[in-house]
């Protein structure tokens, strides 16, 4: 029985999908994030590690001796020390594709809470206001006729890309090299930066692109842009980035990502009105851990089976 250690609190219905795998030869312990002494006993038995969001690091890959595989449950690998994983002769994979439909449509919502400035009017409603102010009034405003760049263009971009054609919206995006099937306009990046009404960020974490959009970038940006972060956090200075909120450079943001997380409950950016959050959950869904779990289990069968793995990054 090939043991698995799970990073995530599953619920009754996770539960019991996971208690099925049994009959699969894998026997699965989901142990939530917070539980790190049991996620510690956990890791020195395991075979395979199915990983989410909490980082994966050298002391916690050198205290799993019998650990062979680092599934990541989504895309990006930028929280696992793939170093120490090679040199301790850990296969690490991902699993592109499995959620991008449900980031694609997160997207969407705060793309549009961010134009219809939905905290504000939930908490102004909540609080028995039926008033718009003028300033809210003329700050709301809808994609049609807009244009939205995309930073990166990969399947989110691919999936979205028509719909917000649909709507109205003139896409343009940006990329390391121009893409032949793009259903939107090329430019450079300082171009999609002075272009954009809002900027959609679908981009890796690396060390070329962490704080790319920084002062000077934000600076340069159109007078009351949004910007829509369903990537990573580090991409963007949030320092700058919340000044410009806060005076209103920018005119709005719908974020799911940060630079640091958990968000630190006395951070600026969730003092601010013009901003829609949610906790770097764009990609859960249960279609997505569905399908997230077709892969996990596929690779852990390939592994026994001395195998090629499916999407082996390390």
């Amino acid at each position: 029985m090939l043991r698995v250690l799970f990073q995530f609190e599953a619920g009754p219905s996770m539960s019991s999908k996971l208690e099925n795998l049994k009959d699969q030869g894998l026997s699965v312990d989901a142990v939530p994030v917070h539980d790190k002494v049991r996620f510690g006993e956990c890791l020195q038995n395991a075979d395979v590690l199915w990983h989410v969001l909490d980082p994966v690091t050298e002391e916690m890959i050198r205290s799993a001796p019998k650990l062979r595989l680092i599934q990541k449950i989504g895309v990006g690998v930028n929280t696992i020390d793939l170093k120490t994983a090679q040199d301790c002769g850990i296969a690490v994979c991902n699993m592109p594709g499995t959620n991008s439909r449900a980031v694609a449509e997160m997207t969407l919502t705060l793309m549009l809470g961010a134009l219809r400035r939905i905290s504000y009017l939930d908490r102004a409603t909540r609080a028995g206001s039926w008033h718009l102010p003028p300033d809210i009034q003329e700050s709301i405003g809808e994609i049609h006729g807009r244009t939205v760049g995309f930073f990166g263009f990969g399947a989110v971009p691919r999936i979205l890309a028509p719909i917000l054609k649909v709507m109205g919206a003139h896409l343009i995006y940006t990329s390391t090299t121009p893409k032949s099937d793009a259903e939107a306009e090329w430019r450079d990046f300082d171009e999609l930066i002075r272009e954009s009404d809002i900027i959609s960020i679908h981009a890796p974490l690396t060390a070329e692109t962490k704080g790319i959009f920084g002062s000077a970038e934000i600076d340069a940006m159109k007078p009351g842009a949004i910007i829509v972060n369903t990537a990573r956090g580090e991409l963007i200075d949030q320092e700058a980035f919340v000044r410009a909120l806060s005076k209103g450079a920018i005119g709005a943001a719908g974020l799911d990502v940060f630079a640091g997380e958990p968000i630190d409950h006395d951070d600026k950016i969730l003092k601010l009105e013009n901003v829609v959050i949610a906790p770097h959950v764009s990609w859960l869904t249960s279609e997505t851990l569905d399908r997230s779990l077709v892969v996990a289990v596929e690779n852990c069968r390939r592994l026994e089976a001395k195998e090629k793995l499916l999407h082996q990054v390390g």
